[in-house]
């Protein structure tokens, strides 16, 4: 894994040690790009850097950062720099959610949520962006969720975090046009991912027992990885996630604060 062409078109992508951000890496590998991998875990980095390179033939950088600090985007950055790589495509996969009371969710965790889910996607995307704006070419793949179309009682502080992500990503997308890059937000529904084990620490929400059906991650990041080469702005995964986003915007704020709380509820 040490001799790291520069030649190479290099993709980031972060949150890749599992769930989408693994799959995102591995379709990335599949269509020729070395990858740079970013997450806290780095031992299942470095075996996915190693299936990559035996499977198709292309490199990893494996970065060990925990981005939910300020010097988790400097460690990133510094080792790109150093490599001297040229980053065509940058994945911001990496976040959490929690699900429970805002008075009864720990504060620490809540905040860590708003450095990861918004802080450091920004960070990450002012770095990259200005590379790909000189070369004209490059492609901003930000994970949203579909919970960024309303707001979340119960989970209020993640569904707020994704509201501002795909907010961002969409004004990105136009400040974006004529100038070689483009900006998507992949808006999935509830996917069985470590991300959903995570969410449920406190309480288990009642959509995790899969009322509205869900995709698995291969499926929503294959959706994802085409709308980004597409240059398409918003992708949702899934008929019944897409009819939820499109009915939003029609249906009076009391009737989603209530549906969504009842989803959010705990399911046991």
């Amino acid at each position: 894994m040490s001799d790291i062409v520069r030649a190479r078109r290099y993709a980031l992508v972060t949150g890749a040690s599992s769930g989408i951000g693994r799959e995102l890496a591995m379709i990335l590998a599949r269509e020729g790009y070395a990858l740079v991998l970013v997450a806290r875990r780095t031992e299942p980095m470095h075996a996915l850097a190693q299936q990559l390179e035996k499977a198709h033939g292309v490199p990893s950088v494996v970065v060990g950062a925990d981005l939910g600090s300020p010097e988790g985007v400097r460690t990133v950055m510094r080792e790109v720099s150093t490599r001297q790589l040229d980053l065509e495509v940058l994945v911001n996969n990496a976040g959490f959610g929690l699900a429970g009371g805002f008075e009864v969710l720990p504060a620490e965790q809540q905040l860590g949520m708003i450095d990861l889910n918004i802080r450091a996607l920004t960070a990450l995307t002012r770095e990259v962006l200005p590379g790909m704006l000189a070369r004209r070419r490059g492609y901003v793949l930000n994970v949203s969720s579909s919970a960024a179309f309303q707001p979340g009682p119960l989970m209020s502080v993640y569904y707020a975090s994704k509201a501002y992500v795909q907010s961002f990503s969409n004004a990105l997308h136009e400040e974006m046009r004529g100038r070689g890059v483009t900006v998507t937000a992949l808006c999935p529904g509830y996917t069985e991912t470590e991300f959903a084990a995570r969410a449920a620490e406190h309480q288990r929400p009642r959509l995790f027992s899969g009322p509205l059906g869900s995709l698995d991650a291969r499926q929503v990041a294959e959706l994802g990885y085409r709308a980004m080469v597409r240059g398409r702005a918003v992708v949702v995964p899934g008929f019944t996630n897409r009819l939820g986003a499109w009915l939003m915007p029609f249906t009076p704020l009391a009737v989603k604060l209530r549906i969504t709380r009842y989803l959010n509820a705990s399911g046991a």
